[in-house]
């Protein structure tokens, strides 16, 4: 097959485009990627000589044309991702989530493109107190995120229904993993761990997340592509539901840090408290978990270790703005009392 890959310089993406090339050498692969923050050439210097890459947004329907002529298939990783900057700005998401993934629809249906694949989030899908969420679940995005997600879910429902395009959708838990970008909670506390900053906590630290090794959602991505229904929702979830602090704290173990670093922090607001899903669709597909949590944040945690070449850069860089207007305090700086 040839694919184009969106999104593919950012975390979930890039793992993806590698998996892909590992496992299905003869595939070909284009990578349209804005290149924003979180997107980076870096992510993808491994396959650099065996992919054609497009700088360019998916909401340019002239670039996005020309990168999809020609591919079979279409993967949609392109997202604003952090639920914390939509809460602080809402456009670039409703462009990039809503207005970008129609002008992708778009495309794939004028040229005839046999399979779209559309990534999305358990976050659309809101809170659940016990139990887990299912495909048939209503959703209920709670945050500028996932309602924009939510909303490009919809786009392409609306593009199987009413034009026939053979397009899926796959819905992840919280993925975790090498390369994601340190605003995200688990290479946060990493980070911030080894250089003996902060460690900040929102609320009490008891919402609970449903932890999905980012390999193992690359290759449900995969599997769902190439065997996944039209017109389906397959949900992905993670094997094992932890507590944020209680991830917190196995890192702090896992680095040789002191849990003193830990500080709660005013909480995110409207915060989810948390997420669960079913994944029998996808499971009946012959997809199973490989990495249990345990297994995984050794990884993850060694990796950051590893390769200070990848994050000294960002930590240097409007990160550190970020990280000032978010948490009120500079990296580096710890919180009086």
């Amino acid at each position: 097959m040839r694919l184009l890959v969106t999104g593919a310089a950012g975390f979930i993406g890039s793992t993806y485009v590698r998996v892909v090339l590992e496992e299905r050498p003869d595939d070909e692969i284009v990578v349209l990627d804005k290149l924003t923050y979180a997107g980076r050439r870096e992510n993808l210097a491994e396959v650099e000589d065996r992919i054609t890459f497009v700088e360019g947004a998916i909401e340019d329907p002239q670039v996005v044309r020309e990168a999809m002529e020609g591919c079979d298939a279409v993967v949609n990783f392109a997202a604003e991702s952090h639920v914390d900057r939509s809460i602080a700005g809402q456009d670039v998401f409703a462009i990039t989530h809503v207005i970008g993934t129609g002008v992708l629809l778009d495309a794939a249906r004028e040229l005839g493109v046999a399979r779209y694949l559309q990534v999305s989030t358990d976050e659309v899908y809101g809170s659940i107190t016990e139990g887990s969420f299912t495909e048939e679940s209503p959703l209920r995005p709670s945050s500028p995120y996932s309602a924009t997600k939510a909303a490009g879910d919809l786009l392409v429902c609306a593009h199987v229904h009413t034009y026939g395009l053979e397009a899926v959708i796959c819905r992840g838990s919280n993925n975790y993993g090498p390369r994601q970008y340190p605003e995200k909670l688990i290479p946060l506390m990493i980070l911030n761990a080894l250089h003996g900053d902060h460690l900040p906590v929102y609320g009490d630290g008891r919402q609970v997340r449903n932890w999905l090794y980012v390999e193992d959602f690359a290759r449900a991505i995969d599997l769902v592509l190439r065997e996944g229904r039209p017109g389906e929702v397959y949900n992905v979830g993670g094997p094992d539901e932890k507590e944020n602090i209680e991830v917190v704290r196995r890192i702090v173990e896992l680095v040789g840090a002191d849990e003193s670093l830990i500080e709660h922090v005013r909480d995110r607001p409207g915060h989810d408290f948390r997420y669960s899903l079913r994944s029998d669709k996808v499971q009946a597909l012959g997809w199973r978990a490989r990495v249990r949590f345990d297994e995984g944040l050794e990884r993850t945690v060694q990796w950051y270790r590893d390769n200070a070449w990848w994050w000294e850069p960002i930590r240097s860089g409007e990160y550190r703005e970020y990280y000032e207007r978010q948490y009120g305090r500079k990296l580096g700086e710890r919180q009086a009392g």
